[in-house]
């Protein structure tokens, strides 16, 4: 798969970012009244939602599968460089996005006893997560805070090349 697939872009802020996470663990608390053993992060996207997950639900224990799975825009195929010792009973699974469907077979198998948790979910991969806050369309890349950086814009009169302002 690459680039070609995505038709729309969606950028998240961290503010907005936050505010998802917020609602996830709004939900969480709703629905499960048992405290969790822990949280496993699906390295690299679910490290930041874990870590706002742990603060929210004061979770001091975190553990990571880490899998890859995409090169910038470019899906290939899974490598799983990390995974860990247990079925994920008792444990909340956490990842930034649920896309093809993919990465999450992958875990599920690993952890099919984890409470699986996204922020972000598209059509295909929806069904193997337990719960997620935010719907996204299957050809929408999602551009995260994480990837992005601030920089300077010049003024559109300046691009024009005109130093008169209006």
């Amino acid at each position: 798969m690459s680039e070609a697939r995505y038709q729309a872009h969606l950028t998240i802020s961290w503010d907005r970012l936050h505010r998802d996470v917020r609602t996830l663990c709004h939900r969480l608390l709703e629905t499960h009244e048992e405290p969790f053993k822990g949280i496993v992060a699906i390295t690299r996207g679910g490290l930041i939602p874990a870590a706002l997950v742990a603060r929210e639900l004061n979770i001091r224990l975190i553990d990571t599968v880490c899998i890859k799975s995409y090169d910038h825009m470019d899906q290939g195929g899974l490598d799983v460089l990390k995974g860990v010792d247990h079925d994920g009973q008792g444990w909340l699974l956490i990842d930034d996005l649920v896309d093809t469907g993919n990465t999450a077979r992958a875990v599920r198998d690993m952890l099919p006893n984890a409470l699986f948790t996204t922020v972000y979910a598209k059509p295909e991969g929806k069904a193997l997560v337990d719960l997620s806050v935010v719907d996204v369309e299957q050809a929408t890349w999602i551009q995260f805070p994480w990837d992005m950086a601030l920089s300077y814009i010049e003024p559109l009169a300046a691009q024009r090349g005109s130093s008169e302002s209006s």
